[in-house]
């Protein structure tokens, strides 16, 4: 009787192998193929939107049941739809934009002549194969593979169970468009189950980044599992904070938006901060937006004390727990927390969040410089929406995730995230360079700064 795991181990490592294969072939082809292979994904895409539309109906049918039991968020339920209006649109546009710009690749970063006849140029390259794990939102097979053919890395793909008839079909007709081209069909592959990702994890001999995009639980998890470098965010524990010289109409409609524009997503604000000197004036005309947009406050004494009198607060306020700053709600609550000073906001947000996106409503300059400086966050924001922190807002056509990390790529990771380097040197001396010419003998280097201009080969 043949093992289950053996079997899940073998296919893993033929996965990743036809991955890794088609990475290295696809490094001889011309840069100018990979636009070819987006426009004609995109083509494939909006041919067959009804196809997979009809399997996201699916997907929902089977979610929404489980919502029902109880058994799966509604914030995650939420992330799963692909028929909300202009979401189709917004995802194949993001092909579009992706391929618009300039490839991240051959890039020169550093120039030096290290000697007579010697140069030495530090030029941006593909990282390789990057196996991305994400939960729900299908529509991250066609982000991630976009942004993947564009920066020359191939890609493994695991969803979410509950986006498998979605994603396994954007996945195939994915694959069917780059057999048309000069890219490998199997640049870009996705797996449908859990043993298939555990036996992944495992293939750190070809595998060079592992990419998780969901909640915390799944993050922790992975980055326990597997001895391939993880990039990504576990929580979107995210911030506004209302500085004593706060606009009030400011303060309304970037805390309101903040919250309320999408709640289920990453950068949604979980904890309000407001300044004392704001809790009879500014406080109680966001309290009231709040409430009025069924957002819940789970408030501090102060800040709780300070609207008792709104007639709402008694259904839609209570006290807060040290918990609740800490946690990344998905949903209509938000952590209150009355503070001294814009340093205090920034030790509590240094302390308590997740460094993914807060934002600061002031009219000072300096508690603007302070904030932006003070604040250990991948996204610092100055009177604007926490919602602007994703790829395509950013102008980077759309992005694998968003990064809290201190290596490699912050933020969200668009392009110039999935890329690296490495260092090309070519002697044009008549016999060949050797070290022993510039440090023997009376011999030395130049370190001379050289026009980086293009790649040298």
């Amino acid at each position: 009787m043949s093992d289950p795991q053996s079997s899940s181990n073998n296919a893993a490592e033929g996965i990743a192998q036809a991955a890794r294969r088609a990475f290295e072939a696809s490094q001889l082809v011309d840069v100018s193929e990979r636009n070819v292979a987006l426009n004609a994904i995109r083509q494939v895409l909006e041919q067959h939107k009804d196809e997979v539309l009809a399997a996201n109906k699916k997907d929902m049918d089977a979610a929404n049941e489980l919502l029902s039991q109880g058994k799966l968020s509604g914030s995650l339920v939420s992330r799963l739809d692909l028929s909300r209006p202009g979401k189709y649109e917004a995802m194949l546009q993001g092909i579009t934009d992706v391929a618009s710009l300039p490839a991240p690749t051959g890039i020169v970063t550093f120039a030096k002549e290290l000697g007579p006849g010697l140069d030495l140029h530090r030029v941006t390259c593909p990282i390789g194969v990057l196996l991305v794990i994400f939960e729900a939102r299908p529509e991250v097979v066609v982000n991630i593979a976009a942004l993947a053919i564009k920066s020359g890395n191939a890609a493994i793909l695991k969803g979410g169970k509950e986006s498998t008839q979605t994603a396994t079909l954007l996945s195939s007709l994915i694959a069917r468009a780059l057999d048309t081209t000069s890219i490998p069909p199997t640049f870009i592959q996705s797996v449908a189950t859990r043993s298939e990702i555990s036996s992944l994890l495992a293939q750190d001999r070809y595998i060079d980044l592992v990419m998780p995009r969901g909640g915390n639980e799944l993050v922790r998890s992975i980055q326990n599992s597997t001895r391939i470098p993880v990039m990504g965010h576990a929580d979107g524990i995210c911030a506004v904070y209302l500085d004593a010289s706060a606009d009030a109409d400011k303060a309304v409609r970037i805390t309101v938006e903040s919250k309320t524009d999408y709640m289920a997503a990453c950068n949604a604000a979980e904890t309000l901060l407001v300044h004392e000197s704001l809790l009879s004036t500014v406080w109680p005309k966001v309290a009231k937006a709040l409430m009025q947009a069924n957002v819940s406050l789970r408030c501090d004494g102060p800040t709780l004390d300070a609207i008792h009198t709104i007639p709402e607060a008694s259904q839609k306020c209570t006290a807060s727990t040290p918990s609740d700053y800490t946690t990344e709600f998905l949903g209509p609550t938000i952590a209150v927390k009355a503070v001294k000073s814009v340093q205090e906001a920034i030790q509590h947000i240094n302390s308590h969040s997740s460094h993914h996106t807060d934002s600061i409503v002031t009219e000072d300059e300096s508690s603007m410089s302070a904030w932006c400086r003070g604040l250990d966050s991948a996204n610092v924001y100055v009177n604007a929406s926490t919602r602007f922190a994703d790829g395509t807002r950013y102008g980077l056509g759309t992005e694998v995730g968003i990064s809290t990390g201190k290596t490699h790529a912050r933020g969200p990771v668009g392009l110039d995230g999935l890329v690296i380097y490495k260092y090309m040197m070519r002697s044009k001396a008549e016999r060949g360079s050797l070290i022993a010419d510039h440090e023997k003998n009376g011999g030395s280097y130049t370190h001379k700064d050289i026009k980086r201009g293009q790649p040298p080969f």
